[in-house]
This record gives structure tokens, sequence and C-alpha cells, in this order.
């Protein structure tokens, strides 16, 4: 793939419920063809995006896109909980635990499970859980 994916791989670009990018106009929501489920990213394409970062030789990148990825069908609700647990001094350990676990059992969202249970064990070394 070639970046900016949106300028090289317009036809290969896809929504969440699979509307390809080139078919996203200004002309198609006029006569509301395009709804809000249309406009948010696919997995695939935070994945393709973390690809690029790989050849770029950003490994930190590719793991932010990675989550990212998972986080698609992660309802905003809990994703929303996940960032307020993760600030300092806001969670428990075992609330943490039980976000990670519900990551990685409901969303199947493992990195992002992985990144929570890290914060857990970072945040209870240096003292800053509730």
């Amino acid at each position: 793939m070639r970046y900016p994916l949106g300028e090289y791989e317009k036809d290969n670009i896809t929504s969440k419920t699979g509307k390809k990018l080139s078919d996203i106009t200004l002309d198609e929501v006029r006569k509301n063809h395009v709804e809000a489920e249309d406009i948010k990213i696919s997995p695939e394409v935070l994945k393709a995006q973390g690809q690029v970062a790989r050849e770029a030789g950003n490994a930190p990148m590719e793991k932010n896109f990675e989550r990212a990825a998972e986080l698609v069908n992660v309802p905003d609700d809990v994703i929303l909980k996940m960032y307020d647990k993760l600030r300092p001094n806001r969670s428990t350990k075992l609330e943490l635990v039980t976000m990670a676990k519900e990551l990685l059992e409901k969303y199947d969202a493992k990195n992002c499970a992985r990144l929570v249970m890290e914060a857990a064990e970072v945040y209870d070394k240096r003292g800053i859980l509730k």
C-alpha cells in the first residue's frame, strides 16, 4: 500500500460498514446514501496504517494502530470508561484487571487488554492506584 492511503489507495479503503472511501462523497451524503456508521474507520485500514508505520521503522506506532483496530468494535462508552480508569489514582488494581478481562473476553481486544494489565502493574509499583 502506498501512503497516504486516502490518496493512493482510495478504492481499496473501506469503512467499518464496508462502504468504499471513493463512494463517500458530498453528493452521496446529500442523497442520504451515507450514514454515520459509513464514515467510521475499519480495523483493516488501521492495520494497513500500522503496516505503513512498521515499514517506515516505527514499531511503536504500529502497536498503536493495532490497538486502535481492536477498539473499532468496542462501544464508545466502554472506551471512555477505560480511559478514565487508566488515569492515575482513579482505579484499584482489581478494577483495571477486570477492565482488561472484559476487553479480552468480550471484545477480543488482546493488545488493549495487555496494555491495561501493564498499566495495573506499573501503577501498583508506583503507588498510583486508588
